[in-house]
């Protein structure tokens, strides 16, 4: 009997395979009802010992979706950019009728809504934004590569300080050892005269490498009138900013330019801060450099109002463009255009923020 039933399943099965080979379908008497036979065709059935394939949808993170996209405009630092977005990290925004230290956290909406809804759009407060810059290390980096020092020789042309605020170039003529063993470089400009400078204050006239570069590397900036100026480069290209170099003057003064614009100094101080003059400048840079790669930026759109420093005294003004990191506001008394930092310790409600946040970090510390 069991040589039997095997036979039987053996010629079942081989039947059932010469039917699925088949182009005819057979179909089944819906008045039959299931038994032991056709169980058995179903588990013999070579089609159902095929397994399904299967295709699974992962969703990829903000961040790669947006690295996979042609550069747009539109995909650069916005304005409109949400609260919950990716690269925010903490909002502030201040009360109308709030004193100093009264911030509170933008998640808390519902004072703001109710004040923000009789304001008028152009009076509004801003939102104080801290924001990751960019999603690459190499965009980020402020930390000075350990690369070879390019040599500085006798013979070379190079840019050299004349005044706080103005470099020329020129040619070094003899390098002096003194008495500590520091180097000094005799320097003979091309607009005549001679100086007789430290390392930090010589620069290269060759366009720098890109490794070479880091945020708060000390550089010498061209301007289009061919004069040159101190400053510290505060941004590295990428989508945020068009893939382009922020650079900040030592009077505060930010500029986004291309590589050819800048020359690296030659032989930095350690702390750089050291070498900007101003003090109010240099503690924003500290602050700066201190945040980074989270600056904190002001949100703005053109045509709101607020109040900026010119001269010392604060001014009204209005905005009239963003451009990713920086905005150009219209002094209304003086009607003067001037490019500022978005984060700029010149903005009313920045200078507010950072001495409330100064104090709050001091007495955690105390703590």
């Amino acid at each position: 009997m069991g040589g039997l039933r095997g036979s039987r399943q053996l010629v079942n099965c081989r039947t059932i395979q010469n039917m699925s080979d088949s182009p005819c379908e057979s179909v089944p008497s819906t008045s039959e009802s299931p038994n032991k036979e056709t169980q058995l065709k179903d588990s013999c059935d070579p089609l159902s010992l095929i397994k399904n394939a299967v295709v699974v949808l992962t969703r990829l993170p903000d961040y790669k979706i947006s690295a996979l996209r042609p550069p747009t405009p539109q995909q650069f630092y916005s304005e409109d950019d949400s609260c919950s977005s990716s690269d925010s990290d903490m909002l502030w925004e201040q009360d109308d009728d709030s004193s100093d230290s009264d911030f509170s956290l933008s998640n808390n909406k519902r004072k703001t809504q109710k004040k923000n809804s009789s304001r008028n759009d152009n009076e509004q407060a801003p939102i104080i934004v801290s924001s990751a810059f960019a999603h690459c290390s190499t965009e980020t980096t402020k930390v000075r590569p350990n690369l070879p020092e390019k040599e500085v020789a006798v013979g070379m042309m190079i840019l050299a300080k004349r005044k706080t605020m103005k470099w020329q170039r020129g040619k070094i003529v003899d390098i002096v050892t003194k008495e500590d063993g520091r180097l000094k470089y005799k320097v003979c400009f091309e607009q005549k005269g001679r100086s007789l400078v430290s390392g930090h204050h010589i620069a290269f006239d060759t366009i720098p490498d890109l490794e070479q570069l880091y945020v708060g590397a000390r550089v010498v900036v061209r301007f289009p009138d061919h004069k040159f100026r101190p400053g510290v480069l505060s941004e590295l290209p990428s989508r945020k900013n068009r893939l382009r170099f922020l650079v900040f003057i030592d009077d505060h003064t930010p500029l986004y330019l291309g590589l050819p614009s800048f020359h690296l100094v030659c032989r930095p101080l350690d702390d750089i801060l050291e070498d900007i003059p101003d003090d109010p400048h240099k503690a924003f840079m500290a602050r700066y450099l201190k945040d980074w790669p989270y600056p904190h930026l002001t949100q703005f759109k053109a045509g709101q109002m607020l109040n900026v420093q010119l001269n010392g005294v604060y001014q009204r003004s209005e905005v009239q463009a963003v451009d990713c990191s920086v905005m150009q506001v219209l002094f209304q008394d003086t009607q003067v255009r001037e490019w500022i930092h978005r984060g700029s310790i010149r903005l009313q409600h920045m200078a507010r923020f950072l001495d409330i946040n100064t104090v709050e970090e001091q007495d955690y510390d105390s703590d």
